[in-house]
């Protein structure tokens, strides 16, 4: 009896074990096709960190703006020395 038993049950364990890999083995792979799913709180930083992003290609550093403002002064003072030299002239 227990050779019977052994006889049928062996076989149809190994199937069975075929069976659960290649099932395996296909979820496996869609799950690979699947796009992976984003939570919000990803979704979230990713965008913060994008709008901080943007600040920061926007944002002036202090020696740009003083270096910007000293050709601003300088552009304004020549054109005030233009003015005094016109009426000269």
């Amino acid at each position: 009896m227990y050779k019977l038993f052994m006889l049928i049950a062996l076989p149809v364990l190994g199937v069975c074990w075929v069976a659960y890999a290649v099932w395996l083995h296909k979820v496996r792979k869609e799950e690979k096709n699947r796009p992976k799913p984003v939570s919000k709180r990803l979704e979230k930083t990713r965008s913060e960190v994008l709008d901080w992003a943007q600040k920061m290609a926007t944002m002036e550093s202090p020696r740009e703006k003083a270096l910007r403002r000293r050709r601003e002064l300088k552009a304004q003072r020549q054109q005030e020395e233009q003015k005094k030299q016109q009426p000269d002239s």
